[in-house]
């Protein structure tokens, strides 16, 4: 029997979790929600400020002579030009170009490297690492990580850090402290808001997430559960591990498998970086060729939904949480692709898709229809293909 293990901060979030609704991830305890509805927790993201834990990410530590010599070779970035202090999100493949997982690489100085994956990958980062001078450590139970994401975050931040996080960019990171205890700060996140993650030694984790508390009072800081996170995540064009599309190493058939260029990621496969990385021959053939798939954005019309719920009596059923199951989505009576996440907007007042769609259908403007059950019954409402994100405030980056 596998038993689930808790974070360094389960003292708190489990004297939060009002519903208990705890849920899986990657071998630990991780809140659902900490109130019954997520209407909170959602605006906290979008509004204020939302204490996220996320300590169950996977987290390696690679260092020594060839430690950007490994990382360049198992990633679609070009790893050599990344500065110390930047962060860098990527996806890393098989050697036919199918993603095997994906998450970023922070260059913490110049032969240290940190690696978040969504699932285990230390057997396959040791193969590739063979007769390199590098060390491979998994620090995952070590650090402890809260992702805090919303437009307040840095106004707090300022409050407690003894250096000012004004100047940090997107996508970098800095040593700071908090209550004389040692803390990374990266300007990252997975809501598409403006927000940082904090890493820090699992031994302060209590004390840093009260003095967050404490600090954010003022501020409408919230503790908000996964739940809420699956609904900005969407909304931010974002996709995830297992839901949106499955590794490489675990998949059955070869239609279950995706390329970055087939996720949308093809801003991350850098295929003018020197040398050998592994998929590169595919990804280089798959560029010539284009893609056979696409995951993109489906917006479905909102008058077109009511008819169909008009006709048995009902205004349109909306879920309160994202869906994560397949939606068959059609172009005539033709099922051209599924969407594998839907949920409601809140901030949008739109209901949203992650869609994968067929080679033609996946240009944006294309008009489809994604299933919907009205009492039981299988409907087609209509919807749009969509460029992604479907949401970016202009202070994300600024």
């Amino acid at each position: 029997m596998i038993e689930l293990r808790t974070t360094p901060f389960h003292e708190r979030t489990s004297a939060l979790c009002q519903p208990q609704n705890w849920r899986k991830w990657a071998g630990y305890f991780a809140a659902g929600s900490y109130e019954h509805t997520l209407d909170r927790e959602y605006w906290a993201i979008r509004n204020s400020a939302a204490l996220i834990d996320v300590s169950p990410l996977i987290k390696y530590v690679i260092k020594g002579k060839d430690a950007a010599a490994l990382l360049h070779r198992v990633t679609t970035r070009d790893i050599y030009k990344m500065k110390v202090g930047q962060v860098a999100y990527t996806g890393w493949c098989d050697e036919e170009g199918k993603m095997i997982d994906d998450g970023t690489v922070s260059r913490l100085d110049e032969t240290t490297f940190r690696l978040t994956a969504a699932e285990p990958n230390l057997r396959w980062l040791s193969m590739n690492a063979v007769g390199m001078e590098v060390e491979i450590t998994e620090v995952t139970d070590d650090i402890a990580a809260l992702s805090f994401q919303g437009p307040n975050t840095r106004k707090v931040l300022n409050k407690i850090t003894k250096k000012s996080v004004d100047e940090l960019k997107y996508f970098r990171l800095m040593k700071n402290k908090i209550n004389e205890m040692e803390i990374t700060v990266s300007r990252t996140g997975y809501t598409g808001d403006l927000g940082y993650e904090i890493w820090m030694d699992a031994k302060d984790a209590l004390n840093i997430w009260d003095a967050l508390m404490n600090a954010g009072a003022d501020y409408g800081i919230t503790p908000v559960g996964i739940l809420a996170l699956d609904m900005t995540r969407v909304e931010a064009g974002l996709f995830m591990l297992d839901v949106d599309y499955t590794s490489a190493s675990h998949a059955w058939i070869e239609s279950q498998k995706s390329s970055p260029f087939e996720l949308g990621l093809d801003w991350t496969v850098n295929l003018d970086k020197q040398g050998y990385f592994v998929g590169r021959r595919a990804l280089e053939k798959e560029k010539r060729e284009g893609s056979v798939w696409k995951m993109v954005g489906l917006e479905v019309d909102w008058v077109g939904m009511e008819k169909i719920f008009k006709q048995v009596g009902l205004p349109p059923q909306i879920p309160g949480m994202a869906v994560r199951g397949s939606l068959p989505i059609f172009v005539g009576n033709v099922q051209v692709g599924y969407a594998s996440t839907s949920t409601w907007s809140p901030v949008l007042k739109k209901y949203i898709a992650l869609a994968h769609l067929q080679k033609p259908y996946f240009e944006v403007g294309t008009d489809v229809r994604m299933e919907i059950t009205v009492e039981h019954h299988r409907q087609h409402a209509p919807a749009k293909v969509v460029k992604l994100p479907f949401y970016e405030p202009e202070w994300k980056k600024r």
